[in-house]
Formats: C-alpha cells, structure tokens, sequence
C-alpha cells in the first residue's frame, strides 16, 4: 500500500495506523509425573504402545512429528563426545536440529529396531499418519487419567520445558537442540514450570541462610 501511495495509484494508506498484536498462548505440557505415567502404563493393544513409546521418545528429544517421520534407521550417528546423537534439517524451517541422545531415547530406538513396519520401509521407529497418531493419544490419555489435550507438539513443549530447561538445561543449549534461529521462539515454547522456581528459589534461600550464618559467627567471635 505504500508503494501504492508513492506510485500516486491512491492517495493514503488507509492501513497506516493499524498495528498487529500477539499474545502468547498459554503451552500445554505434561509434568514429569505425568510422562512417567505415560512410559510406565501397562498396554496390551500393540497400536497404543507403540503410539506411546514414540510420543515418549519425542518428549525426550524435542523433534517434532514431520522430522520423526522421516528419520530412517541410519539416523542415529556418533557426536563429539562419542555418544549417539540424531541430526536432522527441520522440515519447517530447514534449520539444523541436532539432539544428544538420552538413554530413554536410546532404550525405545532399540526396541524398534528389528520392529517389521521399520525394517520394510525403512524407519527409525513406527509411526502412523498425524491423524491417526492425534487420534490414539487423546486415547491414551483417557486411559491414564491425563485431563489434557496431548498432541505430537506438546512432545515438543514438554522437552523444552519438563525435561531440559526444568533440570537446569541453559536455555541457549535448548535452543540449538530445538533447531531455533532466534533464542525468542524458544523463550514462547519453554515455560519455565512453578516446580523450578520452587527449586531455585531454594537454592537462592539456603546461600542466603549460610551467608546469614557466616556472619553471624563473625561478630559473636
């Protein structure tokens, strides 16, 4: 429309005092509780465990659907440190993604691995359509009492915040792992839990107790 304005096609921008707003949403993500009552869950219907255990290696990677998706059975290569990583361009964005993998990850890649769905087409793990996917983890949820809508995304909310930032992961490092570009997209998916500020909150408490403390004996000395 500016370019409209300065061609002289019209006279004004009727659109120049118009500003667009954002509010962030509130992200739903599961608690560490709740993720260990997903993993630990007796299932018997193979479609639902298998379901499960890729939600849960999500969670414990922060991928999101389209990149789990595509990951074959060669992914999982050696990092610097000699331990396994994945390593992906994101779909998405086509920005690099590169995660360390967690013995979780690790011990459900194993239990895949000879898994006949993967071997013929070549997959990482067993994964359905997105749809279908969405579909038995509302089921999943009913069945483990977790009043939650659970999507493939909130996977990826809940490894940002739940598993790395909750446990001390600086937010820089999540970033990179997330395959972000600018350390504010991650800053909207990672809310830092009540948990953790209990935590460090305590941390801050008990220095400030022994500093109290040291100074105390200080002057009674």
């Amino acid at each position: 429309m500016n370019q409209a304005v300065a061609l002289d096609w019209i006279q004004s921008n009727p659109f120049s005092q118009f500003k667009c707003t954002y509010k962030n949403p509130q992200r739903v993500v599961l608690t560490q509780t709740e993720i260990d009552t997903l993993r630990n869950k007796k299932l018997l219907i193979p479609r639902l465990s298998e379901v499960r255990d890729v939600f849960i290696f999500q969670c414990y990677t922060g991928f999101a659907y389209t990149d789990i998706f595509n990951f074959k059975q060669n992914a999982v290569t050696i990092g610097i440190d000699g331990k396994y990583w994945l390593k992906t361009y994101r779909k998405k964005t086509g920005t690099k993604e590169i995660v360390p993998l967690l013995p979780v990850a690790l011990e459900i890649i194993n239990k895949y691995k000879d898994h006949p769905d993967c071997i013929e087409n070549d997959k990482l793990l067993p994964i359905n359509s997105n749809q279908r996917y969405n579909s038995y983890l509302h089921e999943l949820a009913d069945m483990c009492g977790i009043n939650k809508k659970i999507t493939t995304h909130i996977a990826r909310h809940t490894f940002a915040t739940t598993v790395t930032l909750s446990n001390g992961v600086p937010i820089e490092t999540v970033s990179r792992m997330l395959g972000h570009t600018r350390l504010a997209t991650t800053q909207i998916y990672a809310k830092v839990l009540d948990q953790k500020v209990s935590e460090d909150m305590q941390v801050l408490r008990e220095k400030l107790d022994g500093v109290t403390i040291k100074s105390e004996n200080k002057k009674t000395s």
